[in-house]
């Protein structure tokens, strides 16, 4: 069994502040009979069937309490897991005695279906270690993770600027690192992923931008470095180690972020476009023992809160404002609703190659992190959907998101952003604007050749008769689909036979009824476009030149776009 002496005039975190870190329930105090202000070492695993070879350990004086008196602190000790062990349990009595023997603050076992016996309860009135009981269905592993998160944020954080950052706010942290050492800053983890940068005020270097779109340093690049012993020494010191400048990259600066012996990752600070500060060493090591707190948190919590946090954008875009603070919004500030999707040089959704989408929308959201505090962003299937303060106007946001994957040649990018909400309830409209937006922008690419699709952006007050006809069309859309006549006659005709009147009607009414100029967009001899024109009143009864017919084949030719080609090849003609 691990055996802790410590300094009888240590001081650390409180038990009590460390328990109101963690989430209510999950632990419970059974009895602490020095009360709860005792402080904390470390959270350490124990392991009972060593407590027999450790006969030896020191006593606690008499075996009663060290009381707090006077205002006197008691002794610090550490926090042991007795994995194993319920509290209903006959070894329950000895391993509470052990941690005694070992100068704990604190043991916490497992409860059962039962609660502690009578005699456990006694031990530990009279002992000097309280007794804390994990609720069920909770991992060991979890506690541990937690607890020691709870412990290395209760320390001081080093930086008044850093130390005012939400616990696990690696975007925050990395805007504010960048500001103290004067460059671009990057979090990565031990596998050199990306998991924070900051804002990018100017043009990265080749490499930050590779980093940057990869969400993990190339792997030639980690090669490079592991063979050049530079992993070797950021592992192996505390301090920080430079990489200087090259034909290549400019200067780098690294420092390992460590939890006692384990590395938790390591914060990259390059020169971006002037020369780092000259404190930026000092400020580096300053900011790795600040960012402890918040990689620990990453590392234990990021992906389950990661997921909780989504969930609630999710419920706050759909009206629920109860999930604001969940969600990590403030809610007496206005927010625009930004969603954007991803697709290949193709046209296709970059998602249907699974690789690709996530790489792409991962990055839009880390961007969208990293360009102001308080934006806060959520996946849905093949969008995502970035809620940022209001600030640089409808469509400054999006734009400042499109930026960071313009140098991607095979992902193209619609991003559409709402008008500024200026309360919570108003987000599911911003949000639905949002969406309009993006299928303005998918429908304008889809008339374009693949070679030409392009990224784009747009806000809703520059698409608004384009996203008025949209909402028009979705209401019609099922009465539509009950109705029959001339338009639907040669709709179905030509998904039938792979003819393409309807594709000429488009033309010509797209080019507001001028004949040269559809014959031009289709590729086709004016006479070749009358005749088609002339078959389509002949067969179908569809008359472009009266006014009701005009207006219903605009509506259900828009309508059966939707449904895809009306023909088995769009480059056939009749």
């Amino acid at each position: 069994m691990p055996t802790h002496e410590p300094d009888r005039h240590e001081t650390g975190p409180s038990l009590e502040q460390i328990l109101g870190l963690i989430d209510p329930g999950m632990l419970d105090v059974v009895v602490a009979p020095r009360g709860t202000g005792v402080p904390v070492t470390d959270v350490v695993l124990l392991d009972p069937g060593e407590e027999r070879e450790d006969e030896g350990g020191a006593e606690c004086g008499d075996g009663g309490p060290e009381r707090l008196e006077g205002g006197t602190r008691a002794a610090a000790g550490p926090v042991l897991l007795a994995v194993g062990v319920e509290v209903a349990s006959p070894e329950a009595v000895d391993v509470l005695r052990a941690a005694d023997r070992a100068g704990a603050a604190a043991v916490v076992m497992r409860r059962g279906t039962r609660g502690p016996r009578a005699a456990l309860l006694e031990a530990a009135g009279r002992g000097s270690t309280a007794l804390l009981a994990r609720r069920p269905g909770l991992g060991w592993t979890e506690v541990l993770g937690r607890l020691r998160t709870a412990l290395v944020h209760s320390a001081p954080a080093g930086s008044a600027g850093v130390g005012a950052l939400r616990l696990g706010d690696l975007s925050g942290l990395a805007n504010t690192v960048a500001d103290l050492v004067g460059g671009a800053i990057t979090i990565e983890d031990p596998q050199s992923r990306v998991l924070a940068y900051s804002r990018l005020d100017h043009e990265p270097d080749p490499m930050r931008r590779l980093t940057i779109l990869g969400q993990e340093v190339p792997r030639w690049r980690v090669v490079e470095l592991r063979e050049s012993g530079f992993f070797r020494a950021l592992w192996s010191t505390e301090d920080v180690v430079r990489l200087p400048a090259d034909a290549r990259y400019a200067e780098r600066l690294a420092i390992a972020v460590r939890h006692g012996p384990e590395v938790l990752g390591s914060i990259w600070a390059a020169a971006d476009g002037r020369p780092l500060a000259g404190d930026a060493v000092a400020a580096l090591r300053t900011a790795a023992r600040a960012a402890v707190p918040h990689l620990s948190h990453h590392q234990t919590w990021g992906r389950a809160a990661a997921r909780a946090r989504e969930g609630a954008v999710h419920a706050l875009l759909k009206g629920d404002v109860r999930a604001a603070h969940e969600a990590g919004i403030t809610a007496d500030r206005p927010y625009a609703v930004v969603v954007a999707e991803a697709y290949d040089v193709h046209g296709e959704q970059a998602s249907s190659t699974v690789t690709a989408g996530q790489r792409v929308l991962d990055v839009l959201a880390l961007q969208a992190a990293a360009y102001r505090p308080g934006c806060v962003t959520a996946r849905s299937g093949r969008q995502l959907y970035v809620l940022v303060p209001a600030g640089d106007g409808e469509g400054g946001p999006s734009r400042s998101l499109l930026a960071t994957v313009r140098s991607a040649p095979r992902d193209v990018v619609l991003a559409g952003a709402g008008p500024v909400a200026a309360g919570l309830s108003g987000l599911p409209a911003s949000r639905e604007a949002a969406e309009l937006v993006v299928r303005v922008l998918r429908e304008r690419a889809a008339s374009r050749p693949a070679g030409e699709v392009v990224s784009a952006v747009a806000a809703y007050d520059e698409v608004v008769p384009e996203a008025t006809v949209l909402r028009l069309l979705d209401r019609v859309e099922p009465l539509w689909g009950a109705l029959s006549g001339p338009v639907h006659a040669m709709v179905e005709h030509d998904r039938a036979h792979g003819s393409a009147y309807g594709d000429s009607v488009t033309a010509y009414l797209d080019a507001s009824c001028d004949t040269g100029a559809a014959a031009r967009r289709l590729n086709v001899h004016p006479n070749t476009l009358r005749y088609r024109l002339r078959r389509a009143r002949e067969l179908f009864g569809v008359d472009p030149a009266d006014p009701a017919v005009r207006l219903l084949a605009d509506i259900g030719l828009r309508l059966a776009a939707r449904r895809g080609p009306l023909g088995t090849d769009r480059a056939r003609r009749a």
